[in-house]
């Protein structure tokens, strides 16, 4: 009878956990980037410490507010590139139409069959101006999520003074505390070490990208870069997307197929060397998540909050595993989470 009712419990959790995941997610995405901002900002006043001059005489706060402005700054500069770079591809939508009008013919003509009658028909009523109007509208979306992380992160540095102090009276016991605090400081240092390492990778792969487009003569090759750059954050299926996107583009600039193959070779080549040589150099066993649960975790989170789920999957599984290593009735979740079984 007690197992029915653990099992009852747990679905009814399990259930409003996807329900609350599913419609707060306006409220819980940008609070989850503002954590990661908070981790990021965090190893930035560390670095900064490097400096002796530095640690000794400049304050915490001083240090806090020079991280967040570079952030800014740098989020806000690449804002106005990709946004100027969208709307340049909106207004030059009619010749990317003709072009795939063009290729949709020659392909029937060679193969001599009706296959693509179909695919010519949904290509004139395409209307990719709109798409492209829609993706504009979704960059400036998203300066006014980040305008709410960095708000969220705000007040994350306001409450860190005091943080500890209201940890120690949420448990005071000191076994406990020193529990917590060690999943704290664990969760900062591994979602740090993460980000950072996929950072360098996915930058590696984004500005070898930009050299072969730009070689190749693919129109915004910095857009594309940043594409490829962004959803190398994806683990597994982000490499592909990323390079599906400029080849489908340069067949229809170039109203020819090979541009279109020599991005695929090029790119296709840079995301596997980087994707089975670099990345598994660097990041090495930092993640210690099970492939599996990592295509579980993408297949989940993305749908549950989309895109930008599957770009936050890892982090909140790596969050995850080390908060349930530390308790143990959670342990044994952690264990069969964990790459290698080896959660300490």
């Amino acid at each position: 009878m007690m197992n029915i009712k653990n099992i009852a419990y747990f679905l009814v959790s399990s259930i409003a956990i996807v329900v609350i995941l599913t419609f707060g997610s306006s409220l819980l995405i940008p609070f989850v980037f503002a954590l990661i901002l908070w981790f990021i900002v965090m190893q930035m006043r560390k670095t900064m410490d490097r400096i002796a001059v530095i640690k000794r005489h400049i304050p915490r706060w001083a240090k806090t507010i020079v991280s967040l402005a570079l952030i800014v700054l740098i989020i806000s500069t690449i804002s106005n590139i990709i946004a100027s770079n969208v709307r340049n591809l909106v207004n030059s939508y009619e010749k990317s139409e003709a072009n795939l009008d063009n290729i949709v013919n020659r392909v029937n003509d060679f193969l001599n069959i009706n296959l693509f009658e179909s695919m010519e028909s949904f290509a004139e009523g395409l209307d990719i101006g709109s798409m492209l109007l829609s993706a504009v509208n979704f960059s400036t979306g998203m300066i006014g999520a980040t305008f709410m992380v960095i708000l969220y992160a705000i007040f994350l540095f306001l409450e860190e003074p005091s943080f500890q102090k209201k940890i120690k009276k949420l448990f005071p016991d000191d076994e406990s505390f020193s529990k917590v605090q060690s999943a704290i400081i664990q969760i900062e240092s591994s979602v740090s070490k993460y980000l950072g390492l996929k950072t360098l990778i996915s930058i590696i792969t984004g500005v070898l990208s930009f050299i072969a487009l730009a070689i190749i003569g693919v129109d915004y090759p910095f857009f594309w870069a940043f594409i490829i750059f962004i959803l190398n954050y994806i683990p597994n299926i982000g490499s592909l997307i990323g390079t599906i996107f400029p080849v489908i583009f340069s067949f229809l600039q170039f109203d020819s197929f090979l541009p279109g193959f020599l991005v695929l070779i090029f790119v296709g080549a840079i995301q596997i060397v980087v994707g089975s040589v670099i990345d598994p150099k660097l990041m090495g066993d930092s993640i210690n998540l099970s492939p599996l649960v990592i295509i579980i975790s993408l297949s989940f989170w993305g749908a549950v909050w989309g895109i930008t789920g599957m770009l936050l999957s890892v982090p909140i599984m790596v969050i995850m595993v080390i908060i349930f290593s530390k308790f143990p009735k959670s342990r044994p979740i952690a264990i069969l989470l964990s790459g290698n079984g080896e959660i300490d």
